[in-house]
Order: C-alpha cells, then sequence, then structure tokens
C-alpha cells in the first residue's frame, strides 16, 4: 500500500494505491466528512490523476466514520457571504467533480456507510456501483474488491453481489408509500402540494407524512418555489444541462439576487442553531413569480457560466482561472 500522506490523521481526503486499485477515503468523521473546498479539490486532483493512470484499474471510494458524506460545508458559506466571489471557485469546482464522477471512464464504487446527502451524495449516485447500508461497513467486501486487482465490471458485480441480501420493505417504510408521494408532489404548484399532503396526513394510518408536512412548512418559501421549478426542468434536461442550471442557481442564491434565505437558514441551523429562520418573504403566497425567474437567467456579462463539454472525452486541465476552467480535448 502506497500511502499518499505523511500525516494521514490531519487530512481531509486519503489517497491509497494498491496494485492495480485506487482507495479515496473521506477522512473527516467527526464533522461527518463535509464536502468543504479542500475535499472537492483533493478528490478531483485523485480522479484526473488516476483517470490518465494506466497502472489504475478500479477507484473506491469511501467516508471514515458514520458518514460517507453529509452535504456541504455551511459554515464556509455563511462566513464568505459578504464577498459575492468568495465561494465561487468551490461551487465551480463542485459541479465539475459532479460531471467527472458521473463521465468517469474508469469503474469506481461508492461504499456508502450511514450519512449520505446533498453534496455528499452527488459524488455517490453517478459512479459504478454505489452500495449502501446502515450498520456495517462491509470490510470484507472491500478487500474482496481490492483482491480482484482489476476494473473488470462484471467481476466486481458478482463480488458485490455475494455480499448483498434482499432487504423487505416494511409496510411502514416510507418505501412503500410510492403513490402517495407521486399523488401529493404531482401538483403544479407548491401551494397544492401542501394542500394535498395536508389532506393525506389527515387520513388514518397516515401519521407518517406529518414529518414532510412540517418540514416544507417550515422551509423557504423561496427556495421550496426554486426547488420545484428546478426539479420540473431538469426532468427533461441532460446532465450538463441540469448542473450548468444549478451553478446559476447556487451562484444567485450565493449572492442574494432575490433573497437572503439561505445565510438566514444557514444561521437558524448551525450558527446560533435557534431553529427559527425568519424567511424573506415570510409565506408562499409574496413570493414574486418574476423575482424567482431572475434566479434562472443567464449570469450577467462578465461572469462566466458553468462550461462543461459536449462529449466525455472532454477533460479539463485542472486550472481555475477567472471563474473559469479551461477545457481541454483529449485524443480519442
Amino acid at each position: 500500500m502506497a500511502q499518499e500522506f505523511k500525516n494521514p490523521d490531519e487530512e481531509v481526503v486519503l489517497g491509497d494505491e494498491i496494485d492495480h486499485v485506487r482507495l479515496i477515503t473521506l477522512n473527516r468523521p467527526r464533522q461527518l466528512n463535509v464536502i468543504s473546498s479542500k475535499v472537492v479539490t483533493l478528490l478531483a486532483e485523485y480522479l484526473e490523476k488516476w483517470e490518465k493512470d494506466d497502472n489504475a484499474k478500479m477507484v473506491i471510494i469511501k467516508g471514515g466514520g458514520r458518514a460517507f458524506s453529509a452535504g456541504g460545508d455551511l459554515k464556509m458559506f455563511y462566513d464568505g457571504r459578504k464577498s459575492k466571489d468568495s465561494c465561487l471557485e468551490v461551487v465551480y469546482r463542485m459541479y465539475w467533480l459532479c460531471y467527472h464522477i458521473h463521465t468517469y471512464m474508469k469503474p469506481q464504487v461508492a461504499l456508502v456507510h450511514g450519512i449520505s446527502m446533498g453534496g455528499g451524495a452527488s459524488l455517490m449516485v453517478p459512479t459504478k456501483f454505489s452500495v449502501v447500508t446502515e450498520k456495517t461497513m462491509l470490510p470484507e467486501l472491500e478487500k474482496r474488491l481490492i483482491s480482484l486487482n482489476s476494473g473488470d465490471k462484471n467481476a466486481m458485480r458478482s463480488a458485490i453481489e455475494e455480499f448483498s441480501i434482499n432487504v423487505q420493505i416494511e409496510e411502514e417504510s416510507v418505501l412503500s408509500k410510492q403513490s402517495i408521494i407521486n399523488e401529493c408532489f404531482s401538483k403544479d404548484s407548491v401551494e397544492e402540494i401542501i394542500k394535498s399532503i395536508e389532506a393525506e396526513a389527515s387520513k388514518e394510518g397516515n401519521a407518517w407524512i406529518g414529518a414532510v408536512l412540517k418540514g416544507l412548512k417550515r422551509s423557504s418559501p423561496t427556495g421550496l418555489k426554486i426547488t420545484l421549478r428546478s426539479i420540473r426542468e431538469g426532468r427533461k434536461q441532460t446532465l450538463a444541462e441540469c448542473l450548468k442550471k444549478e451553478f446559476r442557481l447556487t451562484i444567485n442564491t450565493l449572492r442574494m439576487t432575490i433573497s437572503g434565505d439561505v445565510y438566514e437558514g444557514i444561521r437558524a441551523l448551525t450558527i446560533d442553531k435557534d431553529n427559527a429562520p425568519k424567511w424573506d418573504p415570510s409565506s408562499l403566497d409574496k413570493v414574486d413569480s418574476d423575482k424567482v425567474d431572475l434566479v434562472f437567467q443567464p449570469f450577467e456579462q462578465g461572469m462566466e457560466e458553468l462550461q462543461i463539454p459536449g462529449k466525455e472525452e472532454c477533460r479539463w486541465d485542472g486550472k481555475y482561472e477567472n471563474s473559469v476552467w479551461k477545457m481541454v480535448d483529449e485524443p480519442n
């Protein structure tokens, strides 16, 4: 095993090389392996390096502790709220990383243990194989995959199946409520969705939906409107189109183009921890649809959009200059 760092306990990401297998370990278990600027940079560097390495045949991504990754580093964004460009680079890198993982030219396996959400989930979902568990790291599976010492997808699939079990979904599980969920969220507006959920919550045996309703009602009205529109548009968009759009939404949100709710939410949840955000505007009926349109609009002149190549053969040179990463076409 070739350890990349001299002081692994101090590093947020560890990179190991074992014959033809490469391992990435998110190494901030006490912080639930949150996605920070350094994490994104190191992940991108490792993946780019190993994709070009002929000796690297398989990449395994895992999280230390009981979390694969619990989203982004919210405090980082909050601390940088007064500078409109302070978090631009990490956001750009994160969306590029999502695309890079999705179009990666070598098989990857994500070993997910415990919590995985937000930015963390975006690292896991695009991999060729994702192994998810709540109770164990399946260390024997990791050893089995490493022993393959190759990038044979069929062999990797067979190895994973050796350790797999059929999960029996319990009747009270939310996974058994798909028809109700589909019906409620098929409505045209956030207001109609909430009304539909309220109707379902009043029925006997639907106490489970109360938590969903509570979550929606305590969320930012502006954020809900933006999210619903983005999801609906995304149904007809390619991955590249979705990432370009989401980058635009994220930057416009961080720049408080129409609302400062993102920072108010971070304050209430992680800074003051009073869990009492004061949204502006405070209710759905006060959200101006014309203003919502603004966060979906192209950037003003001088501010570059997310640049994603139109084909998988395109790769990036790892440099970030003037808010744009220069794209390079590598030989087919």
